[in-house]
């Protein structure tokens, strides 16, 4: 079965790719090889390859948890700002509808 290709917004290759130098980049800084750097993160090579690639179809948390590895900023640094903005979202979260229904559209040509 072949796997279905989805349309990505230039903005989202242009994040991924930079992600992934900047993944790239701190490993080499650290003179860690793909082996060493999947092996902390507990992935494989060729997924590694992949995040450093860009590629859009590995998943955001093995991304993330890359960066995190590898001491690449995500968001806020600051733990207690981290929190402040989880809060936030949260409490703005828990004010809007849990389900949206799409907007029905009027025929007012009468």
């Amino acid at each position: 079965m072949a796997k279905t290709q989805r349309a990505i917004s230039p903005a989202t290759q242009a994040a991924l790719r930079l992600l992934g130098l900047q993944i790239a980049v701190a490993r080499r800084e650290r003179r860690w090889t793909l082996v060493e750097l999947a092996e902390r993160v507990g992935v494989t090579v060729p997924t590694l390859r992949r995040v450093e690639s860009g590629d859009p179809s590995v998943g955001i948390g093995v991304a993330f948890e890359t960066a995190t590895v590898l001491g690449i900023p995500l968001f806020h640094q600051d733990g207690d700002r981290r929190r402040v903005e989880t809060r936030r979202l949260d409490d703005r979260l828990a004010a809007l509808p849990q389900a949206v229904r799409s907007s029905r559209t009027v025929n007012d040509d009468f």
